[in-house]
């Protein structure tokens, strides 16, 4: 990579860091329309209507993709999944070129938009945005305009929105029961905080002192979650039942002895041999539930994070282990 690429990459990075702590801040989506079965809404639920923009790689993107899978959504909603690389100091996403054979379903050039990357989907939504050209990317086909660009928002659509044009198998698939809800919500917060983006925290600090506050923050939460599974009266976090909560975490924790133990430092220990009780649940996610394992693209995963971060990894070597990166459902540890 130039010279000028990876300042212009660092200069990327350094824009979402607090310049006074030296820790990482990320910032807010911007497209928050809702799609709604609610009479009058400008963006209800229609099969072939609405295609969802994805990467492999990126975790926010990924749970979107496994919600879409485990509601049955497939026929109802396309998707596109973009190149693994990310040109943090250019362009940003790109799509896959007609003769790039990559592997994963849909690694394709845009085939609704014709477009190249990512930002200038965003350019065709409003010419004039300014915020960050991030995946997921919900697009309405009809209006020719972004829906949400929040992933946990496109969650929740997927959970109950298309309830009425799905079979009674997939309609009945609740991952936020009324019952749960608010432990849901609860659970949903301090994870976020704490893991989902605590990883980055730990990997994008610029301070000895943002990087320990956010990795101890970090290992005592995953204790934490290690805990309430241990004592679960079932296989998931919140017992018997799949809930968003598992959704959610899967995809940090599925990347994190892959990527993150090197890349972003997060390395007080793994999951495979500090935490069994949730490298227990992750295999059964991984394992036992396709719309886990089969949305779930090791190559994307560690090509994108060791390729695209090159103010982490300046020469963009990819490392072999761990090897597998997934261990199998009777391997409870490796010490």
């Amino acid at each position: 990579m130039s010279e000028t690429k990876k300042t212009a990459a660092a200069e990327s990075i350094n824009s979402v860091v607090d310049a006074a702590t030296g820790e990482f801040k990320r910032p807010a989506a911007q497209f928050r329309n809702h799609i709604s079965s609610k009479p009058g809404s400008p963006f209800p639920p229609e099969s072939g209507r609405y295609h969802l923009y994805v990467s492999y790689a990126c975790p926010w993107a990924h749970r979107t993709l496994i919600m879409r899978n485990l509601k049955g959504l497939q026929s109802i909603i396309d998707f596109t999944s973009v190149h693994w690389y990310m040109d943090l100091g250019g362009i940003g996403w790109r799509f896959a070129k007609a003769d790039e054979k990559l592997s994963g379903e849909n690694v394709t050039p845009d085939p609704v938009n014709g477009v190249e990357t990512i930002r200038d989907l965003y350019l065709l939504a409003e010419p004039n945005y300014t915020g960050r050209f991030s995946v997921p990317v919900l697009w309405d086909k009809k209006t020719k305009t972004i829906v949400s660009n929040e992933s946990s928002e496109i969650i929740r659509m997927f959970a109950t929105e298309f309830n009425d044009l799905l079979d009674e198998d997939h309609r009945s698939i609740n991952i936020i029961p009324n019952s749960l809800i608010a432990s849901i919500d609860k659970m949903n917060q301090w994870i976020y905080d704490d893991i989902n983006n605590g990883v980055y925290k730990c990997g994008i600090a610029k301070s000895q002192a943002a990087y320990e506050k956010n990795v101890t923050q970090l290992f005592d939460s995953l204790d934490r979650v290690e805990s309430l599974l241990a004592n679960s009266t079932g296989p998931y976090i919140l017992g018997n039942e799949l809930t968003e909560v598992d959704l959610r975490l899967y995809p940090t924790i599925v990347r994190f002895d892959v990527v993150y133990v090197t890349l972003f430092k997060t390395n007080l220990d793994t999951i495979r041999s500090g935490f069994p009780a949730i490298h227990k649940w992750l295999r059964h996610l991984y394992w036992d539930l396709p719309a886990f394992g089969q949305t779930t693209n090791f190559e994307h995963i560690k090509r994108h994070y060791f390729s695209s971060i090159t103010t982490l990894n300046p020469e963009g070597i990819v490392p072999l282990g761990p090897r597998p990166e997934i261990l199998g459902k009777q391997i409870e540890a490796v010490k």
